[in-house]
């Protein structure tokens, strides 16, 4: 019998019918004119069907491969004059210290941040670039993902700004996702007076063509900067159109407008925080279930009303740099944010650049160039990895000299800190557990509790058990133990007797197998006779031992036979001991 714990939808799956999502569809008067609270607890509501007590961020390092723009925007602080940069771009070189850093601190992404098409501004741009053999800004940016991925492992995130569909092409190669902000489909605003690449028109053409090419996609709207509400809601309903046409809109970020010194919109008032909810309350409940919604935890002094907005995800946070576009605001601190969502009843979750329902359908969003590296990234269910410390892309080539016993050596950093024998400490498998939490995970063990049998689908969910969650899965486990079994814990007196080291696989991970004569590797190859093995159980018995593990490689030379054989002479050398063998 399967629970039925009405926790957990199946409708943020990608391919959702039109129909699904439809129904949860509302009219302009009921986001524009509800009370706030009773916007907020809908929204929440329907956060927590879609994706359950999991919010994801994503551990990003920020790159700004170049500070020069041809827009003008009224409240941008990160373009710059030629005049006021150190350069008219970062170098390769740069790019990888900085890309080097995230990886070291165990970060996903690698966010590019630029101007949009500086060189069609700024001769020394279009100079610096043909100097280096470039074309265009895309054409270096193309080629510095893919140096940054090949180098560090990191995952590129490209926001170019509005580009045409050979420019977004050429990125689909090299970034697994991509982004442009819609900002506002307000003609008018004298935000964008300068900037030609703001227009409605553009933003709408670059975020079809991003769908026509399947290209896994961010976009948002920027909160307070001279739009009405109605144009919030207007911007919120392209982007849902065109993602239900093409399905390719993987977050949508709803962002306040902060103003900032030395910007034509520096005396503006901030976003007021009862607009910013209010929006963030009405994206949910506006936008396609299958997209996700973020709102940037750094702009807000205290970011747990996000949370009870319907947010489900965090953005970038950058432990090594800081935010380029809103360098005034400081992120928060891992702890902090984790503190914040723990509170909230939420467990914090590391992804990458593409959401799982993206990355768990290659064939379809993903180009097949960027497969291995984010699969290199993945856990089981296409979240980030949390292992600690660096993942540096790991290759091997053949070993010049086998004296260490190994077929390959390593070229470059571990992808890993963490390694068998290592001097680091592996994750903790079970965290710390906090009181109070409810959704998908709790509902199973209640459902387990009141004597249900869990089904598939509830043995998965607890399989995604996140932060203290996965606590109470060990405390109920525990408990289940104990009444099954009491509070003894057994363990066997045991032998290994490793019959031969030969063998004709070649599995990647083994230390054991003795390989190709020719490499010489962990001394000379042997198979024990059937009396040496009768041998060694009787020495096991003598000890006090109860059992033998029959173990070893496979060698070319055993048929059916040799297995009956061998636990044969085991069972006459000492007929009472158990054998386990051939694992």
């Amino acid at each position: 019998m399967s629970l039925d714990i009405g926790t957990k939808s199946t409708i943020h799956q990608l391919g959702t019918t039109r129909s699904a999502v439809d129904a949860l569809s509302v009219d302009d008067a009921t986001v524009l004119t509800r009370p706030l609270p009773e916007l907020m607890e809908r929204a929440a509501a329907l956060r927590d069907s879609l994706f359950g007590t999991r919010v994801t961020y994503s551990p990003k390092v920020f790159i700004p491969l170049t500070s020069l723009c041809r827009d003008g925007c009224g409240y941008c602080t990160f373009s710059r004059s030629p005049a006021r940069a150190e350069a008219p771009y970062l170098t390769p070189d740069q790019v990888l210290a900085i890309a080097a850093q995230g990886a070291q601190a165990g970060c996903h992404e690698a966010l590019f941040t630029l101007g949009e098409q500086p060189e069609d501004r700024y001769d020394v741009a279009a100079e610096w670039l043909a100097d280096h053999g470039y074309g265009s800004t895309v054409e270096y940016l193309a080629a510095m993902c893919r140096l940054v991925t090949a180098e560090t492992g990191l995952l590129a995130h490209s926001n170019a700004g509005a580009l045409a569909p050979d420019a977004l092409s050429l990125l689909r190669t090299v970034s697994p996702g991509q982004g442009m902000m819609i900002e506002s489909l307000n003609p008018t605003l004298m935000a964008h007076r300068g900037a030609p690449d703001k227009t409605p028109e553009r933003r709408l053409a670059t975020l079809e063509a991003a769908g026509e090419l399947a290209i896994p996609f961010t976009t948002g709207i920027l909160v307070g900067i001279g739009e009405s509400p109605q144009d919030r809601v207007t911007a919120l309903r392209a982007i849902a159109d065109l993602h239900r046409r093409y399905g390719h809109v993987q977050e949508v970020i709803v962002q306040n407008f902060m103003p900032k010194p030395d910007t034509v919109m520096r005396n503006e008032p901030a976003c007021p925080q009862d607009e910013f909810l209010r929006t963030i309350a009405m994206a949910r409940l506006i936008l396609p279930p299958d997209v996700h919604l973020q709102a940037p935890p750094n702009l807000s002094e205290d970011f747990g009303p996000l949370l009870d907005a319907g947010i489900d995800d965090f953005g970038g946070v950058s432990p090594v740099t800081v935010d380029h576009v809103n360098p005034e605001r400081p992120w928060p601190s891992l702890d902090r944010l984790r503190e914040v969502t723990e509170r909230h009843g939420k467990f914090l979750t590391p992804r990458l650049t593409v959401y799982p329902e993206f990355a768990r359908r290659p064939d379809q969003w993903i180009d097949p160039g960027l497969r291995f590296a984010i699969m290199d990234r993945s856990d089981a269910e296409s979240l980030g990895r949390d292992d600690p410390g660096a993942m540096f892309p790991e290759s091997h080539a053949d070993a010049k000299n086998v004296g260490t016993g190994a077929e390959v050596v390593q070229i470059g950093r571990r992808s890993t800190v963490w390694s068998s024998g290592s001097e680091f400490a592996p994750t903790d498998l079970v965290p710390s557990r906090r009181r109070g939490f409810s959704g998908p995970v709790r509902g199973v063990l209640d459902g387990i509790a009141s004597g249900q049998e869990p089904g598939v689908d509830e043995i998965v969910t607890l399989f995604g058990a996140r932060g203290g969650e996965v606590a109470e899965v060990a405390e109920f486990a525990d408990h289940l133990r104990s009444r099954a079994v009491g509070d003894d814990v057994t363990f066997v007196r045991n032998r290994n007797i490793n019959y031969t080291n030969v063998c004709t696989f070649k599995c990647t991970f083994c230390g054991f197998s003795k390989g190709p004569l020719s490499l010489n590797l962990r001394g000379k190859p042997y198979l024990l006779t059937l009396q040496e093995v009768a041998g060694r159980v009787r020495e096991a018995w003598d000890l006090g031992c109860t059992e033998v593990c029959l173990q070893g490689g496979i060698h070319p030379s055993f048929d059916g036979d040799y297995y009956i054989d061998v636990c044969r002479a085991a069972k006459e050398a000492a007929p009472d001991i158990h054998v386990h063998g051939f694992t």
